[in-house]
C-alpha cells in the first residue's frame, strides 16, 4: 500500500487532483510553486519525487506537465452530484443559489441524472439507519410511495422521514420512539423533495461540507 504522506505531500497531492478535475490537465511545476508560495522550483521537485517514490503518482520528466495519478479516473463513469445547504418555503425543489458545492460519485450508485444531496440534521431516523450529519442521496423523480424515506419540505424546513398517508392526510413518520409523526394537512406547505436512494456517512469530524466548492481547488 502507499506509505503515509507529510501534511505538505497531502495538501500537493490533492491540489495535483483537484487542478486536473478543473482544467483537464496538470498544473506545472511553476504553477504548483506559486500555489503553495515556494521560491524553489527544485522543492516542488523533490516533492513530486516523494509522491511517485510513495506510490501516489508517475511522473514523465521530458514534459512539463508530465504527472499521472496513479489510480485516478474521476473523468470517467462518474457523475458531479450537486449539494443543498438549504430549502425556501413555497418552492418544490431546491434554488440554483443555495448550491454549495459538487460530491462526484461513481454513476453505478445513481438511479438517475437528477439526484442531489442533502445533511441529515438529527436522530429522527436513526432506526433506519439515517444518522445526524449524513448525506443523504435524493431522486426528485422517483415516485414517492407509503414506506419510503423520503426528504420533505415543510415551510422553509426539510426534513427525512418515512411517508405514509392516511386518507387525505399525509404523515411523515420517524424511526426514533422518542420523536412524534407529523401531520400534513391539505393546507400546509409541504413539498416532497426525493426518495432517498443512497446514503454517505463520513466516520470523522470535519468541515460541515468536506468537498470541493465549485470552481475551488483546496488550499
Amino acid at each position: 500500500m502507499p506509505e503515509p504522506l507529510t501534511q505538505l505531500e497531502q495538501r500537493v497531492y490533492h491540489y495535483l487532483i483537484d487542478f486536473l478535475a478543473a482544467n483537464t490537465y496538470q498544473p506545472s511545476i511553476r504553477e504548483i510553486a506559486r500555489k503553495f508560495r515556494i521560491k524553489s522550483t527544485k522543492t516542488v521537485s523533490d516533492l513530486l519525487h516523494a509522491l511517485e517514490a510513495k506510490g501516489y503518482i508517475e511522473r514523465d520528466e521530458s514534459r512539463s506537465r508530465g504527472v499521472r495519478l496513479l489510480g485516478f479516473a474521476a473523468a470517467g463513469n462518474t457523475q458531479p452530484v450537486p449539494y443543498y445547504g438549504r430549502v425556501h418555503a413555497g418552492e418544490p425543489t431546491p434554488r440554483a443559489e443555495d448550491r454549495e458545492c459538487y460530491i462526484t460519485v461513481d454513476r453505478r450508485f445513481l438511479p438517475s441524472g437528477d439526484v442531489y444531496f442533502l445533511k441529515v440534521r438529527g436522530e429522527s431516523m436513526a432506526g433506519r439507519g439515517l444518522l445526524d450529519g449524513d448525506y443523504v442521496l435524493l431522486s426528485p423523480s422517483a415516485l414517492a410511495k407509503d414506506g419510503d424515506i423520503i426528504a420533505a419540505r415543510l415551510g422553509d424546513e426539510a426534513t427525512v422521514k418515512t411517508l405514509t398517508h392516511r386518507g387525505a392526510t399525509v404523515v411523515l413518520e420517524p424511526a426514533n420512539v422518542g420523536e412524534r409523526a407529523i401531520e400534513v394537512g391539505p393546507r400546509d406547505d409541504f413539498a416532497v423533495l426525493g426518495v432517498a436512494c443512497g446514503v454517505f456517512r463520513p466516520f470523522w469530524e470535519e468541515d460541515p461540507v468536506p468537498v470541493i466548492p465549485e470552481g475551488e481547488a483546496n488550499d
